[in-house]
């Protein structure tokens, strides 16, 4: 649970202040959208002036874009520096996004985030790294701010809370987790609609994009370690954006025997990192996020990241090391 204090100075800011810039990490997830737009929504509730903004030009996501997010600006507004900046479910200050000016000018930042290993880059820093989701916590912040969850706001709250419990599969949903889905859908969430919009609406280029990542799966280590990687011109033969990426590493993640898996990308526009690593684990023993961070990512204990300049070849060598460490000496 989030100290007290923590979370008084965070509920203090948000009704002290009225205007505000509510961000999140570049490509981002359903719990990052869905966070990002039910921040927005309460703030209006409580008839402050928010803007919504995520860096990057990569398209959201084809499954969640049944959002209400019209109003979403991918260039800062011109006052950002007059505006409480907003951060939730960043994990570090680089992933809102490469202008370091959006944070340096920021009159106040509060950072709301999950992740264990959150830097706490915020003036005010609320971080629950037992919540399920980033949206687990923000439900808790409503509360305090006496926000009526109207099924406007249940909705993206919904989305976080399913998609980062992986449909509460994941070992991070928790009794409180469960119960928050309960009062959700009571409060109005569509949760046949955002089961069958998030999961069973896939684009035919996006299945594409899996069956080459499929075909090219490795394993490693007795089976313990699955791999795969996509190439830059596997996007653009199946007409696929970076985000249709997403999601594909939970097939690997599924394989019998496989402890930890990850995917390697080579992102289809050519002015970012060479390789884009997302990891998994599926037993409690290893923490990916450690391996994430020897590459300055980060991440969960079961769900991981980071960025490489490394080649294909020495990347999955690294992975297959670190793993091989980890494995003979699991994190506590």
């Amino acid at each position: 649970m989030p100290q007290t204090s923590d979370m008084q100075a965070v509920v203090a800011a948000l009704k002290k202040h009225d205007r505000f810039l509510v961000v999140s990490h570049e490509n981002p997830d359903g719990d990052a959208l869905g966070s990002l737009l039910s921040m927005h929504l309460a703030l209006g509730q409580l008839g402050k002036n928010s803007v919504m903004f995520l860096s990057g030009e990569a398209p959201v996501p084809g499954e969640y874009t049944f959002l209400e997010l019209a109003g979403l600006r991918r260039e800062p507004p011109a006052d950002h520096d007059e505006r409480v900046l907003v951060a939730v479910d960043c994990a570090k200050e680089e992933r809102l996004g490469p202008d370091p000016l959006l944070l340096a000018e920021a009159p106040l930042t509060l950072d709301i985030d999950h992740h264990h290993d959150n830097t706490r880059f915020g003036d005010v820093n609320l971080i629950v790294a037992d919540a399920s989701s980033t949206g687990e916590i923000l439900a808790d912040v409503f509360r305090e701010l006496d926000v009526k969850i109207t099924p406007e706001i249940a909705e993206p709250l919904y989305v976080a809370l399913v998609t980062d419990t992986g449909r509460f599969q994941y070992a991070n949903t928790s009794s409180k987790a469960l119960r928050l889905a309960a009062d959700l859908i009571d409060a109005g969430a569509d949760w046949h609609k955002v089961f069958q919009t998030v999961y069973e609406n896939v684009q035919f280029a996006k299945l594409k994009l899996l069956a080459r990542a499929l075909e090219r799966a490795e394993v490693y280590s007795g089976g313990r370690l699955v791999i795969s990687h996509l190439r830059k011109n596997d996007f653009t033969e199946v007409g696929a954006a970076e985000p249709y990426s997403e999601g594909i590493i939970d097939y690997l993640r599924a394989v019998e025997g496989a402890m930890v898996s990850a995917l390697i990308r080579e992102p289809p526009r050519g002015d970012g990192p060479t390789h884009r690593v997302s990891l998994r684990s599926s037993v409690d023993e290893i923490d990916v996020s450690v391996i994430a961070r020897k590459s300055d990512g980060g991440g969960h204990r079961q769900a991981a990241g980071f960025s490489s300049e490394l080649s294909l070849d020495d990347l999955k060598q690294f992975i297959v090391e670190e793993f091989e460490r980890a494995a003979s000496r699991p994190e506590s």
